[in-house]
């Protein structure tokens, strides 16, 4: 348990980033965590590096809810200063913070406060002699040293722990978790770290976590990507929507064009439909389409939907024709369809029997 999230064991795949402020800057770390949680972050991660951001923790747990994890590297003091401070969950590779007298008193603390343990393998950061003896950051050389912290933690009788073996490189990093997932039966944290760019980083992050999300592996996620926290989670989200492993807010089917359009702004209405309601938490799965070729069909899967002829458009309700609406008015009047079946407490259609979605343990 994450404070209220439950990790692993069948429970659903949770979303988490990483606050890009300077953590002593608590308004602004604050300010940020709340734009997080508004765009569905489940877990909040942020980065301890001395003892000032340390002592930071504490006025930042008084001013959110949400589940906080604290990044810590090698320093054992700070790690203790997190979890007087009230932190959720720790990320601590003991294999890095000297002796075992120290492991175990970081140890004793979480277990004290029923926080649990994220060991965080990096294939940019692996220890020197992994190293000398795989010649690079292999998988299996990831993957050992994930068993070297685990196996720490098992000596000291404490198992409340989390894995994760992130590479920037999705091939390794795929290799990796399906080998560490032969080994042990601990929850795993997915990611493709340093991913790149919103573009590139999206790709390689949708292909790294939708493999092995599809096999039945992983329990949390974060995509990392060089842009702000909140477009990590829409896209962790988006990962998630696309697989029908979790739902939330709205899915927009929105067709790619082609010579057959007859509306001359059809991407301006798709994108300013999604920005009108990406505060909606409740999965609707909407369909803008430019012709009728397909429209009639998409709106039939959809709780809404939208196809245009000659700068009119047909709205659409459960595949139901409802009305007409001029072109330049389908933006307004959609977005206002949309509220209306909300305050119906209308929910998403499933693509797919429940029988079918794939089971994360």
């Amino acid at each position: 348990m994450v404070r209220d999230i439950q990790i692993g064991g069948g429970a659903p795949v949770a979303v988490q980033s990483m606050t890009k402020t300077d953590t002593t800057d608590v308004d602004g770390t604050i300010r940020q965590i709340e734009e997080m949680v508004a765009a569905g972050c489940e877990i909040v991660r942020v980065a301890v590096p001395d003892k000032d951001a340390a002592i930071a923790l504490k006025e930042i747990r008084k001013r959110t809810n949400a589940p906080l994890v604290a990044d810590i590297h090698f320093h054992y003091k700070l790690a203790l200063m997190a979890l007087e401070a009230g932190i959720d969950k720790l990320r601590i590779n003991p294999g890095n913070i000297g002796s075992i007298e120290r492991v175990r008193e970081v140890v004793r603390a979480c277990e004290t406060q029923k926080v649990p343990i994220r060991i965080g393998v990096n294939g940019g950061s692996l220890e020197k002699d992994l190293l000398k003896k795989y010649g690079t950051a292999t998988p299996e050389a990831i993957v050992e040293s994930g068993v070297r912290h685990v196996r720490i933690l098992e000596d000291l009788g404490f198992t409340e722990t989390i894995i994760s073996l992130k590479a920037s490189d999705v091939n390794r990093m795929v290799a990796a978790y399906r080998l560490m997932s032969t080994i042990v039966d601990y929850p795993f944290h997915l990611g493709v770290t340093e991913a790149g760019t919103a573009f590139g980083g999206t790709i390689k992050s949708a292909i790294g976590l939708g493999i092995l999300l599809h096999e039945g592996i992983g329990d949390t996620i974060r995509v990392s990507l060089a842009a702000e926290p909140h477009e990590e989670v829409r896209v962790g989200w988006e990962i998630l929507k696309s697989l029908e492993l979790r739902k939330r807010g709205v899915t927009v089917v929105a067709c790619p064009t082609c010579g057959r359009l007859d509306i001359d702004n059809f991407v301006e209405i798709v994108t300013e439909v999604e920005r009108r309601l990406a505060h909606v938490e409740e999965p609707l799965h909407l369909s803008i389409m430019g012709c009728a070729v397909n429209g009639p069909g998409e709106a039939h899967d959809s709780q809404l939907g939208v196809t245009f002829g000659r700068n009119v458009g047909m709205i659409f309700k459960n595949g139901v024709p409802m009305r007409r609406v001029s072109g330049a008015d389908i933006v307004e009047e959609f977005v206002k369809e949309v509220e209306i079946l909300r305050s119906e407490g209308v929910h998403a259609k499933s693509l797919v029997s429940e029988n079918n979605l794939v089971q994360i343990t």
